[in-house]
C-alpha cells in the first residue's frame, strides 16, 4: 500500500520527509521518491527498491526547502520503475504530485490530456492527477485541487505542491486514508500518524471530499465546493511503537482489520465496474488460459489453504481440474508435467524454500510458472513465467490474515479470468460474479465493526483440550484455515475435516460440550451439512457456526452463530475466515500468549 508524506513548516524538510517514509516502511513498497520546494522550483528525486536506494539517491545534500512531499509506491499500474514512481510533475514541471489509490477513469482521462496537447511520460493511472491540476492552478494550488477531485473516480488520496506556492502543501482524500498533523509553527500530511508521530501527537483526521490546504501557520479545511468545513483536532495517546500498531493492542489485530483495505487494494485495477477482470499485468494471455489442460497449486501452511479454497472456484468456474499440493510433498512425488500444465506457487513472503522448489521443478520439466506473492523482487518473482501480486502491505503478525484473504481475493481474480477466456460461463454470470467480488470489501468493513459473539464464545472455550472444526466445499478449506490460527497462537490441538468425514473417526473424540466449530455459510452444500450438525449434535457437542446473515434454520441447531454478510457462495470464504481469525485472536488473548510471535514459529520458512 503507497505511502505519503508531507511536510511545511520552520525546518528542514528533507530529513523529516525521509523519516517519515522510513515509519511507513511497515506498509510496503517497491520504489519511492521526494520533491522539495527549492528555490523556487521543484527538486525531485525518486529511486527504485527500499528506503535504502532513495537515501543514497537524495545524497547528503542539504536543501533549502521547508515544504515538499514523499512517497513510498506499491506498484498497481505500470511496471516498478524509476519512471513509474512517484512524485509526478507536470508539462511545466512546476506542479508535482504523491497519490495512494487508483485513479479508475484514467484512461479516459489520459486520452483528453493528450488531445489537448499534454505529454505524460509514464505508464501509472495517477500521472493525470498532476496534468489535471496543471489547467487549473493559475488560479491557486486549492483551487486546483477542488477542481480536479470531482473529475476523478475511483479510490485515492493525494498531495500536491506548486512551485508558484512554496509555503503551501494541498491534500484530499476519497476512501483512502489521509490525516494531518498539526506541531508548533509546522504541519504535517501522512496516509499514517506514525510518519509524523515523533514529532507531534495532534491530530486531524480528515474525512472523504475535504480538502485541505497547509502552511506553517495551520492547516485550512473546505469541501470540493471551497466552503469551509472543521475538523477535530485530537491529541493521540500513542508511543511510536502503538503507532505503528494503528492503536491496536497487537499486530495481528491490526491486520485483521486491514482486510478491508487489502482485499480493495488486491482488486483495485484489475476488477471494473462492469464485472470484467483484467489481469494483463500477469503476462499470461488468452491464448495460453484457453490451452490449459491442468492446474497444479503448489503452496504451504496459510497459502495452501488459499488455494485450496479457489479450487473449487476454478475447477467449477473454468472447468479446468485443479490438483493441490503441499508444496514439501510435491516436490518429491515426481509429478506429470507438460506445456498446458499450469504450475502456481502461492508464497506470501516469496522466499519460501519448498514453494521455490516445486516452481523450479515444474519450470525444468517445460510447465509455465505463475508466482502469487505479497513482495515485488522477491525470489518467486525470479524463478516464475509469470506473476499476480496481492497487495496487503507488509504483515508482521507471524500468523497470516490479510495475506491469506489477499492471496484467495487474487485467485478469484484468476478464476474469473480464466472462465472468460476458455467461455465456459455465459457472460453476465461472470460479470455478475466480477460485481459482487467488487462489493466484499465493504461487507468485510460491515462485519469488523459490527458487534459479534466472539469474544463471549473464547471466555466460555478457553480452557478447552480439543476443538474440532467441519465443513463442506469450501468451507472445509476455510475450517482448515480456521483451525491451523487455534493451533499456531493459542496451542490447542485442533482438528479439521471435511464434514462428511466425521463419522469416519472424528466423532469419536466427541462428547458433552465438546466445542465443534462449523462454516454454515449459505451454499449448495448446507442441506448435507445439516445433517452433520445434527449427528455433532446428538453427541452433546456445543455447535459454534459461521452462518449468513437472515439463516434462522442454522440459528435453531446451533449454541452461538457468528454471522456474515451474504454474498456468492464462490466468494464466501473471504468473510467465514474472519470469524476464526477472531476467535483464535480472542482465545489466545485471555490465555495470555503472544499473538504475534507464536512459539517455535517464523514468518517466513526459508529452509526445507
Amino acid at each position: 500500500m503507497c505511502g505519503i508524506v508531507g511536510y511545511v513548516g520552520g525546518h528542514p524538510a528533507k530529513p523529516i520527509i525521509l523519516e517519515g517514509l522510513r515509519r511507513l516502511e511497515y506498509r510496503g513498497y517497491d520504489s519511492a521518491g521526494i520533491a522539495l520546494l527549492e528555490d523556487g522550483v521543484i527538486a525531485t528525486t525518486r529511486a527504485v527498491g527500499n528506503l535504502d536506494a532513495l537515501f543514497a539517491a537524495a545524497g547528503d545534500r542539504s536543501s533549502p526547502a521547508t515544504a515538499g512531499l514523499g512517497h513510498t509506491r506499491w506498484a498497481t499500474h505500470g511496471a516498478v520503475s524509476e519512471e513509474n514512481a512517484h512524485p509526478h510533475d507536470d508539462c511545466t514541471g512546476r506542479v508535482s504530485v504523491v497519490v495512494n489509490g487508483i485513479i479508475e477513469n484514467y484512461k479516459e482521462l489520459r486520452a483528453a490530456l493528450a488531445a489537448r496537447g499534454h505529454a505524460l511520460k509514464t505508464e501509472t493511472d495517477v500521472e493525470v492527477v498532476a496534468h489535471l491540476i496543471e489547467e487549473h492552478v493559475a488560479g491557486g494550488l486549492a483551487g486546483a485541487v477542488r477542481a480536479v477531485v470531482p473529475q476523478l473516480e475511483g479510490s485515492f488520496a493525494f498531495c500536491a505542491v506548486s512551485a508558484d506556492e512554496p509555503d503551501v502543501v494541498v491534500g484530499t482524500r476519497r476512501q483512502a486514508p489521509l490525516v494531518v498533523g498539526a506541531g508548533e509553527g509546522e504541519m504535517f500530511v501522512a496516509s499514517a500518524i506514525p510518519a509524523f508521530l515523533a514529532q507531534t501527537s495532534r491530530v486531524v483526521f480528515l474525512e472523504d471530499g475535504d480538502v485541505v490546504t497547509l502552511r506553517a501557520s495551520g492547516a485550512e479545511v473546505t469541501d470540493v465546493a471551497g466552503a469551509s468545513v472543521v475538523r477535530e483536532e485530537v491529541t493521540v495517546p500513542w508511543d511510536e511503537d502503538a503507532a505503528e500498531k494503528g492503536g491496536y493492542e497487537t499486530f495481528m489485530l491490526k491486520e485483521i482489520n486491514e482486510q478491508p483495505a487489502a482485499l480493495r487494494d488486491t482488486l483495485a485495477g484489475r476488477l471494473a465496474e462492469d464485472g470484467s477482470v483484467d489481469l494483463a499485468e500477469a503476462g499470461m494471455g488468452d491464448e495460453l488460459l484457453r490451452r490449459l489442460r491442468r492446474i497444479f497449486i503448489v503452496a504451504c501452511g496459510t497459502s495452501y489453504h488459499a488455494g485450496l479454497v479457489v479450487s473449487y472456484a476454478i475447477e467449477q468456474l473454468a472447468r479446468v481440474p485443479v490438483q493441490i499440493d503441499v508444496a514439501s510433498e510435491f516436490r518429491y512425488r515426481e509429478p506429470v508435467f507438460d506445456p498446458d500444465t499450469l504450475v502456481i506457487g502461492i508464497t506470501q513472503s516469496g522466499e519460501t524454500a519448498d514453494t521455490l522448489a516445486a516452481m523450479r521443478l515444474a519450470r525444468a520439466a517445460g510447465s509455465p510458472v505463475l508466482a502469487l506473492t505479497n513482495v515485488m523482487g522477491s525470489q518467486a518473482t525470479r524463478e516464475a513465467d509469470y506473476v499476480l501480486f496481492t497487495r496487503a502491505g507488509l504483515e508482521i503478525g507471524v500468523a497470516a490474515t490479510k495475506t491469506h484473504t489477499a492471496q484467495v481475493a487474487a485467485l478469484l481474480l484468476l478464476a474469473l479470468r480464466l472462465a472468460w477466456a476458455r467461455g465456459v460461463q455465459p457472460e453476465a454470470e461472470l460479470r455478475r460474479l466480477g460485481r459482487e467480488l467488487r462489493a466484499v470489501p465493504e461487507k468485510l468493513a460491515v462485519l469488523l465493526a459490527r458487534p459479534s459473539a466472539v469474544a463471549e464464545i473464547a471466555g466460555r472455550y478457553h480452557d478447552e483440550r480439543f476443538f474440532l472444526y467441519l465443513g463442506r466445499g469450501m468451507g472445509f478449506a476455510v475450517c482448515l484455515e480456521g483451525a491451523l490460527k487455534l493451533k499456531e497462537i493459542s496451542y490447542i490441538p485442533t482438528e479439521a475435516y471435511a464434514a462428511g468425514e466425521m463419522k469416519h473417526g472424528p466423532i469419536a473424540l466427541l462428547d458433552k460440550g465438546s466445542p465443534v466449530v462449523v462454516v454454515a455459510d449459505d451454499s449448495p452444500v448446507f442441506p448435507k451439512l445439516v445433517s452433520n450438525i445434527q449427528e455433532a449434535r446428538t453427541r452433546g457437542a456445543d455447535i459454534i457456526a459461521v452462518a449468513t446473515d437472515g439463516d434462522e434454520a442454522i440459528g435453531e441447531l446451533s449454541r452461538d452463530v457468528l454471522w456474515v454478510p451474504r454474498t456468492d457462495h464462490h466468494l464466501a470464504p473471504l468473510l467465514t475466515v474472519v470469524p476464526l481469525q477472531l476467535l483464535a485472536y480472542h482465545i489466545a488473548g485471555i490465555k495470555g500468549l503472544n499473538v504475534d510471535q507464536p512459539r517455535n514459529l517464523a514468518k517466513t520458512v526459508t529452509v526445507e
